[in-house]
C-alpha cells in the first residue's frame, strides 16, 4: 500500500473527482479526511469508506472563508498531530461559456475565490503543518484550459493562477522535504458537468471531444484519481513544482 499509515486531506470530496481521490487514497492505506461544502454528500462518501474500505472523517467547509479554512486545519492537528498529504480538488465554473464582453465581475471573483483562493489557504495552513514534521505531498487541481480558453476567461485564469502557485510553492517548500505539483485534466465524466449540460448536450460534447483525443475517450474520475495517488506517493518523491496533464493526448 502506498499511502499505508499516511493522513490524507482530500477537498471538494463529494465531487466524482474527489470521492474518486478519497476512495483510492482510502485503498492504499490513507486515513482520509474529507472536505465539501456539501455536508450531506460528503457524509454518504465518508460513510462508504468507512464502512468498505477503511479509515475516513469529514467536515463540511466553505474553502473560500479564511475563518473555516484555518479552523479546519487546527482540528486535523489537534485530531491527528500531522498531515501528510492534501489534495486540493474543490473549484467550480460559475461563468461557464461567457464571451468577452459578457464577463461578470462578480462570477469572475466567484471563480477566483473557489478555485485559486481556496487552493492558496489551504495551502498555507497545509504548509504549517507539514514544514515542522519534515514532510509533505500536496497536490493541486488546474485544468488543461489554463493554456488558455475563448470562453472560460474567469477559470481558465484561476487555473493558470493555481499553476503559477504550485511552482512558487515548490520553490518554497522544497528544503523541507514537501513536493508540491498539480494536475491539469482535460474533460473528465463527473455529474456535475452532465447535470449542467443535460443528456443530449453532454452526450454531443463528450463524443466531440473523445474524437480529437488519440486514445480516443474522455477522462474518467478515476484516471485523475490515480495520478494525484502517483504524486502523493514515495514514487514522485524527486517529482514537485510540475503540472501532469491527463488528457488523453488532446494537446499533442
Amino acid at each position: 500500500m502506498r499511502l499505508q499509515g499516511k493522513i490524507a486531506l482530500v477537498t471538494g470530496a463529494a465531487g466524482g473527482i474527489g470521492s474518486a481521490t478519497a476512495r483510492c487514497f482510502a485503498r492504499e492505506g490513507a486515513t482520509v479526511v474529507l472536505v465539501d461544502i456539501d455536508l450531506e454528500a460528503c457524509s454518504r462518501v465518508c460513510d462508504d469508506i468507512a464502512q468498505n474500505i477503511g479509515q475516513a472523517s469529514c467536515s463540511g467547509v466553505d474553502l473560500t472563508s479564511e475563518a473555516q479554512v484555518v479552523e479546519l486545519f487546527s482540528n486535523i492537528r489537534r485530531d491527528y498531530g500531522r498531515l501528510d498529504c492534501i489534495v486540493n480538488i474543490a473549484g467550480g465554473d460559475c461563468e461557464p461559456a461567457a464571451s468577452v464582453e459578457s464577463i461578470d465581475m462578480e462570477r469572475a471573483m466567484r471563480n477566483l475565490d473557489m478555485n485559486l483562493k481556496s487552493c492558496m489557504l489551504c495551502c498555507r495552513e497545509a504548509a504549517k503543518i507539514m514544514k515542522p514534521q519534515g514532510y509533505g505531498r500536496i497536490v493541486n487541481m488546474s485544468s488543461l484550459v489554463w493554456r488558455g480558453s475563448p470562453n472560460q476567461f474567469s477559470y481558465s485564469a484561476s487555473k493558470g493562477g493555481i499553476f503559477a502557485f504550485t511552482r512558487s510553492l515548490a520553490l518554497a517548500l522544497g528544503g523541507f522535504n514537501i513536493t508540491v505539483n498539480a494536475l491539469a485534466p482535460a474533460l473528465v465524466e463527473v455529474e456535475a458537468f452532465t447535470r449542467a449540460l443535460g443528456t443530449e448536450r453532454w452526450q454531443a460534447l463528450a463524443k466531440a471531444s473523445a474524437e480529437r483525443y488519440p486514445l480516443g475517450r474522455i477522462a474518467t474520475p478515476e484516471d485523475v484519481a490515480k495520478a494525484a495517488l502517483f504524486l502523493a506517493s514515495e514514487d514522485a518523491a524527486f517529482i514537485t513544482g510540475q503540472l501532469l496533464e491527463i488528457s488523453g493526448g488532446a494537446r499533442l
